[in-house]
């Protein structure tokens, strides 16, 4: 399992299914062990994501590795990954300014999720934020309304969806990133919840 994600991830490497690789320093794979049974999702590499070549090392990696600690979870028994493995950007002098993905980029490497979903086979799968909802149910979701409860993604795989990390980190006021933060947290518990029953289904 483990030498065919190894795989997947060295072709992906050299994907150019859509233009962002044009713009990107590397493809940025999903990382964590391939007996996880919970995966989590999320929008794109960032900048600190492009250059290390991993997913979640940035800020926003910092708050979910928090957050995880907050519920007993250890980001190492987690594999993470991304619904667009290349960072979209717009340079702004010295700086590369984050652009979300579109749904056409979305929808081109929905081949590399796939391919990790078919192989990790999780039980129970984290959208972090509502480009990776999209990417995973096949159409938008309304966050504030749905985030938080069981969802079935569109390969009628059992999931959660949540805010992103990022989000938290663009709070203006510390009590706004706080209840943003301790939200983030109920949602993962949930999802934590949620996977010990569904491993009972």
């Amino acid at each position: 399992m483990a030498d065919r994600l190894s795989k997947i991830g060295n072709e992906a490497a050299r994907c150019t299914r859509c233009p962002l690789y044009l713009n990107a320093t590397q493809t940025v794979f999903g990382e964590g062990p391939a007996t996880s049974a919970m995966m989590m999702v999320g929008e794109q590499p960032g900048d600190k994501e492009d250059i290390a070549g991993r997913p979640f090392v940035g800020p926003a990696g910092q708050v979910l590795d928090r957050a995880l600690a907050e519920i007993g979870l250890d980001r190492a028994s987690v594999y993470v990954t991304n619904a667009v493995k290349h960072f979209k950007n717009e340079p702004r002098g010295k700086r590369r300014l984050h652009k979300r993905a579109d749904r056409a980029e979305i929808q081109a490497c929905r081949w590399w999720l796939d391919l990790e979903l078919d192989v990790l086979k999780p039980k129970f799968v984290v959208a972090l934020g509502a480009p990776a909802a999209f990417a995973l149910m096949g159409r938008t979701l309304v966050l504030a309304r749905e985030r938080g409860r069981l969802l079935r993604w569109s390969d009628g795989r059992a999931g959660l969806a949540t805010l992103h990390p990022s989000a938290v980190l663009r709070m203006r006021s510390e009590p706004e990133r706080r209840d943003a933060f301790f939200g983030l947290v109920g949602d993962l518990r949930e999802a934590l919840r949620l996977v010990d029953a569904e491993a009972c289904v």
